[in-house]
């Protein structure tokens, strides 16, 4: 229960992080995307139920504020997050590398499928221009935030592990 509360807690403050400061730090309108950061971590440090439900909670807060259609953000993170989770017991959470290159791909993943259902179908065809433009600077700048954020949310997670696990050994609780 605890744990859900925190991610909760984590998906509200990275939402007003990148709702508002994080708009004002926009570099050419592109601003990092804190929330795919979120689901791919905890996808990749939980597993892919927890990236799953962290995505679906995501997504959900961005079309509920800022999308046309209720539900298109919300599946594009539940995508993220539990492709991501198959990486949970292959890779050591530890190592930034890993998470940087998930959430590059996961990045790319996103934009395409963004570009694909709200500019393709509305007939802007110049695919190279929104590459160059929108996907690879949001891409690195995105990367340059997990650098700290992925810290961060691995240093919480550790800790909510080692309380978990206090919880589960604590002789008040045995039977």
């Amino acid at each position: 229960m605890r744990r859900r509360i925190v991610i909760l807690l984590l998906i509200i403050v990275s939402f007003i992080l990148q709702s508002t400061v994080f708009q004002s730090l926009s570099i050419g309108s592109i601003a990092p995307n804190l929330l795919l950061i979120l689901t791919v971590s905890f996808g990749f440090m939980r597993g892919k139920k927890t990236g799953l439900w962290t995505g679906f909670v995501c997504g959900l807060m961005i079309d509920m504020f800022y999308g046309n259609l209720l539900g298109f953000y919300a599946l594009v993170y539940m995508t993220a997050g539990y492709i991501t989770g198959f990486c949970y017991k292959i890779y050591y959470d530890e190592d930034i590398k890993v998470p940087m290159i998930l959430i590059a791909i996961c990045d790319i993943g996103y934009n395409i499928m963004v570009y694909c259902l709200q500019f393709l179908l509305r007939g802007r065809l110049d695919f190279f221009y929104y590459l160059r433009r929108i996907m690879i600077p949001e891409m690195v700048y995105t990367i340059l935030i997990t650098l700290v954020f992925y810290r961060i949310l691995y240093k919480i997670n550790h800790k909510l592990v080692e309380l978990e696990m206090k919880e589960r050994d604590s002789t008040w609780l045995r039977k």
